[in-house]
């Protein structure tokens, strides 16, 4: 996907950085807004359609990770890249529980920052051709206690409504549609994430979240299986 007047909101308290891509994104043909604080980026994004969010962590009255959790509980998905000096890994994990889509440390390389800006925009679109991971068809997928409809994008367990973040669907409806195969995880990177490679961590932490939402005891998995030295398995 190309820039083409996409509304992306840079929640950023400070005014150099915030400058600086606001006009670099204009010149990709983008059309950015600014928030300085946490309050300032819920109130923006409840009131515009912004295609995504630039979000830092470190913001005045709110921190950006109280702003993620706060969209994600309004039911609220709009695509968040994290941008953050903070390079710890308390906090990537923290911030990709909570549903962001990716996460880049400053300084960052302003051209990496585009391209992922692109890859996240790619995913949240739908597909111009069939695809394996979430093609919208009207097929319903089924294992244990739970039912999925990829053409409405929703999931229940025991007939109560899931709530999963656009990469969780995504990736649990790869599995699902592949039982019983071992995958590397950069196989599942280059599939559902559309990235040739990326953090092994990454995948690490969101089938945690699939394990949350969906066994019985995430510690003791009986569906999202872990092959050691090779990736992951799904077992119906």
């Amino acid at each position: 996907m190309t820039a083409s007047g996409r509304r992306i909101l840079i929640v950023e308290d400070d005014e150099a950085i915030a400058t600086g891509l606001s006009l670099n994104l204009r010149l990709s043909g983008d059309h950015p807004s600014a928030a300085r604080d946490g309050d300032e980026a819920l109130a923006q994004v409840s009131g515009h359609d912004f295609d995504l969010v630039l979000l830092d962590l470190n913001l005045p009255r709110r921190n950006g990770l109280e702003v993620l959790q706060a969209l994600r509980a309004s039911d609220n998905l709009v695509p968040v890249i994290v941008v953050s000096a903070r390079d710890g890994e308390f906090d990537k994990v923290a911030a990709l529980r909570l549903g962001a889509d990716d996460y880049v440390t400053k300084p960052f390389a302003l051209a990496e920052l585009l391209a992922r800006i692109d890859a996240v925009l790619r995913r949240v679109q739908p597909p111009a051709a069939p695809s394996s991971v979430a093609a919208p068809t009207g097929d319903t997928l089924r294992f244990a206690d739970v039912v999925i409809h990829p053409g409405q994008r929703k999931v229940t367990r025991r007939g109560e409504p899931v709530k999963l973040t656009h990469l969780e669907f995504e990736l649990l409806v790869f599995f699902v549609r592949n039982p019983s195969e071992v995958f590397a995880r950069t196989r599942v990177f280059h599939v559902v994430w559309g990235q040739a490679a990326g953090s092994a961590r990454t995948i690490d932490n969101f089938v945690s979240q699939l394990r949350t939402h969906f066994e019985v005891d995430p510690e003791h998995p009986r569906h999202f299986i872990t092959v050691r030295g090779s990736g992951y398995r799904f077992d119906p």
